[in-house]
């Protein structure tokens, strides 16, 4: 999960303060020194941290908390405005202006990830229907225009490259050529270095200067901490960045980054990665990432995910096949398939409310079982897929042999699919009112 260090304090902190009916003083500052140690730990910036607890406090002590009959949630709403302030308040969304081609500079350190997430970029503009391109600037580090086109091919995006030509010069080409070409964004991925260093600045700063980018983005590594902050300062005060890209937020980060830069830098987190493939890409929601932090879930974002997966035809045919009883084990495998490309089960679960990384380990939520159910269904026949309770002892031997999983799976599967179609049957069963409303279908109902 996300922050999950920081996540695990900060909710035990805010749970002794929920069971109980009223709050002194001193149990607010009980509360706060944890806080504090858990932020501090998580790699927040130090000063970030004292005035994020002086102003929680200072909220927590007053007259609306101290009254309330549930102080311990005024509190927990409290910390969960405060964390959400700190972050950005709201999504900083890409900020394209005037004629195209849009021009969006990738910039940061080598090792960052900055050649994977300008693809990943390129794919999230091809989903909002623009026609992105990729320029290919990085002239120094062995084989980066070949990972471009590597990437590119990936994305489905065209590369623009040059060779080892001036990085000015080839930033002014790809804009001419994305112009007469009619792409209407060109993510130009610059050279990287392994630390700040005035020729590096000078190079951007002379490409800033020849295609006027309308976004800065920089990469950084939510892996690095405090360090990330530091770089993100330096790159700003010579570029001015428009925004962040913080990457590997999918890992054991401890958070400080993103709940940094945006007070450190004055400059927002527009995206976070959050894994490997290309799709792997999210708008950073600050809301939406404070209620995780506290376990309040994040459904909008579960919600997203899953819109992407099912369109409203798909929506219509399962809804005709629970109602006429046709559902079968190929539809179920289809929707199965749905869930695993919207991301880990792990992640998904994790963004329900009151779900924290310790009931995920409790449950031991593992992906692996879809791996067994698909293995199970494909070793069944097609009259088997349609028809599962034709599968008698002989058939079960043959199919789990064939899938090299063990029967007992096979038969909790079957048991648990004729579970899910008297479930369905039960809901075909509702209609709906004029109002929208669910009433059972009685015989005197029509």
């Amino acid at each position: 999960m996300v922050f999950e260090g920081l996540s695990e304090r900060l909710q035990a902190t805010l749970g002794k303060l929920t069971g109980k009916g009223k709050l002194s003083e001193k149990d607010i500052d009980a509360a706060m020194r944890e806080i504090r140690l858990s932020l501090l730990e998580a790699d927040v910036n130090y000063k970030v941290v004292k005035e994020l607890v002086k102003t929680i406090k200072e909220r927590s002590l007053g007259q609306e908390v101290m009254t309330s009959l549930t102080p311990g949630q005024m509190v927990v709403k409290i910390v969960n405005e405060e964390l959400t302030n700190l972050m950005g308040k709201e999504n900083s969304k890409l900020d394209f202006k005037g004629s195209t081609p849009h021009m969006v500079m990738m910039v940061g350190l080598q090792g960052s990830g900055k050649t994977t997430h300008s693809g990943k970029l390129a794919v999230k503009l091809k989903k909002e229907n623009r026609n992105p391109m990729l320029a290919a600037l990085d002239i120094y580090r062995p084989a980066a225009i070949e990972q471009l086109k590597v990437v590119g091919e990936k994305a489905g995006a065209y590369v623009f490259e040059r060779g080892k030509k001036d990085p000015v010069e080839i930033a002014k080409e790809a804009k001419d050529y994305a112009r007469a070409n009619n792409y209407d964004v060109a993510i130009v991925d610059t050279a990287g270095r392994l630390q700040i260093d005035e020729d590096l600045m000078d190079e951007l700063k002379n490409i800033k200067e020849a295609i006027n980018p309308d976004e800065i983005l920089l990469v950084v590594d939510a892996m690095t901490g405090q360090e990330a902050v530091n770089v993100a300062k330096t790159f700003d005060e010579y570029l001015d960045i428009t925004g962040v890209i913080l990457t590997k937020l999918d890992g054991d980060a401890r958070g400080g980054a993103a709940l940094s830069i945006r007070k450190v830098v004055g400059k927002p987190i527009k995206f976070i990665g959050v894994g490997e493939k290309l799709d792997d890409l999210e708008p950073f929601h600050p809301a939406r990432m404070a209620s995780r932090i506290l376990g309040m879930g994040d459904v909008l974002s579960l919600i997203e995910k899953a819109e992407k997966q099912l369109s409203i035809d798909n929506a219509k045919e399962l809804e005709r096949k629970m109602r006429e009883q046709t559902y079968t084990l190929d539809d179920f495998m289809e929707q199965v398939n749905q869930i695993r490309n919207m991301g880990p089960l792990e992640e998904l679960l994790g963004m329900l409310p009151g779900v924290n990384s310790k009931m995920l380990k409790d449950v031991n939520v593992d992906d692996s079982g879809f791996v067994k159910i698909e293995a199970l269904i494909n070793s069944m026949t097609k009259k088997e897929r349609e028809k599962p309770e034709i599968i008698g002892k002989s058939r079960k031997e043959r199919i789990a042999k064939g899938s090299g999983v063990d029967i007992n799976e096979l038969n909790k599967l079957l048991k648990q699919f004729k579970e899910l179609k008297k479930m369905m049957k039960k809901v075909a069963n509702f209609k709906v009112s004029k109002r929208g409303r669910r009433f059972p279908r009685m015989p005197f109902f029509k």
